[in-house]
């Protein structure tokens, strides 16, 4: 790397590590009240998760902190006519450009490893603060009231007293819709909010299980798992890693071919014996519906991770329309530059980003090139953006 292009190369390094550090902070804080008022967050535990925030909100605003930056290196270098400069002495403009496009194909790199490795962790320390936070709500409410209610799940819990941790001669009645109702009395008990698996363990020592028709039973010590409200969320494929996902695509293929098989199996065995009233029983509909859940589970993680390749280089398309804009500009006020470039990209390149991925994710259009529409729109921008560069 000549002179010239370290001098070049340094100064978007040093401009984009400034921009990075202000936009970032600002808006750290925006995700912190925003996991405040979604999972009832104190201040202090939106401080904890500060740390976490940061990695998961890089990978958006490195695109845009990218742009703003060549706007202002190449903005500043054309106003003050160094381009023209070294045209004259005979250096080629490209000389000039290719160091943004380094950068911005470095930052595609950090970018990916961001939204592979980083925000998943990210992700799974704000669930763990969220896991706590939901323990000491719900303890708290225990100590405060001695009872807790869920009328959706149908689960009433009674307790004499609260000690630590620790539920003192607990009550535990589970009446679900349409159902008997269980009752279990234990002497002490304590509850482990297991995020890994959305779901609370209840540990419960020396008490009775009373089941329906008057049976009563003994444990000296019994273990129960129930979900979390969550858990009624499907999954998240962005909150997982790339070989995680091909994991889970595999899966839910073989889900997916079993469910059909088993399907098609049953349809043969109704249509060779004339009963066609077992086509609208229950249990024919639900094989039906858990071949749809495994079918949109396999589009959703084959579309996101052919969408996780593309965000990341969006740094590199970004970099390849404003670098050649910013010198057609040619002005030292590079918030103008950075406007003209990037309200069209905001009334551009993410709708088609969003519509293409929601449409892969449908099934609509082949993710493997789809996801990628956004940034070749980018691209043939670009291209007639650095012909005229290099023309004049």
């Amino acid at each position: 790397m000549r002179l010239l292009e370290r001098s070049v190369f340094f100064q978007l390094v040093r401009v984009f590590t400034v921009m990075l550090i202000v936009t970032t902070c600002l808006l750290v804080f925006v995700g912190a009240y925003g996991q405040m008022r979604e999972k009832g967050f104190s201040a202090a535990q939106a401080i904890a998760i500060i740390p976490f925030i940061v990695p998961s909100i890089l990978p958006f605003t490195i695109p845009a902190t990218l742009l703003l930056t060549v706007c202002v290196v190449y903005g500043r270098m054309a106003g003050d006519q160094e381009i023209i400069a070294a045209k004259a002495a005979g250096i080629n403009t490209m000389t000039l450009l290719w160091p943004s496009f380094f950068l911005g194909a470095v930052l595609s790199v950090v970018s990916l490893l961001l939204l592979d490795q980083i925000i998943p962790w990210s992700v799974a320390n704000i669930e763990r603060i969220a896991a706590m936070a939901l323990e000491e709500i719900f303890l708290d409410k225990l100590r405060t009231q001695n009872q807790h209610h869920d009328k959706d799940r149908g689960i009433t819990i009674t307790v004499m007293a609260v000690k630590d941790r620790t539920l003192i001669s607990p009550i535990f009645r589970f009446a679900p819709k349409g159902g008997n109702a269980i009752t279990i009395q234990a002497r002490e008990a304590s509850l482990e909010f297991d995020m890994k698996h959305q779901q609370v363990v209840l540990k419960m020592s020396r008490g009775y299980i009373d089941l329906p028709g008057g049976n009563r039973n003994y444990f000296e010590r019994e273990e129960r798992a129930f979900p979390l409200p969550s858990r009624g969320q499907r999954l998240r494929p962005q909150s997982i890693r790339l070989r995680e996902i091909e994991g889970e695509m595999v899966s839910a293929t073989g889900k997916l071919a079993e469910f059909r098989d088993r399907r098609l199996m049953e349809t043969a065995f109704v249509l060779s014996n004339g009963d066609f009233s077992r086509l609208a029983e229950p249990s024919f509909k639900t094989n039906q519906l858990e071949e749809l859940v495994a079918d949109e589970d396999y589009r959703k993680l084959r579309a996101e991770f052919h969408n996780r390749f593309a965000t990341a280089c969006s740094c590199f398309f970004f970099v390849m329309v404003g670098s050649p804009f910013a010198i057609l500009m040619a002005r030292k006020e590079f918030l103008t530059s950075f406007l003209f470039c990037f309200l069209p990209i905001l009334a551009t390149f993410y709708p088609v980003s969003m519509m293409t991925f929601n449409l892969s994710k449908s099934g609509q259009l082949e993710p493997m090139w789809a996801v990628w529409g956004a940034n070749a729109l980018l691209f043939l921008v670009a291209t007639g953006l650095v012909r005229k560069v290099l023309q004049n």
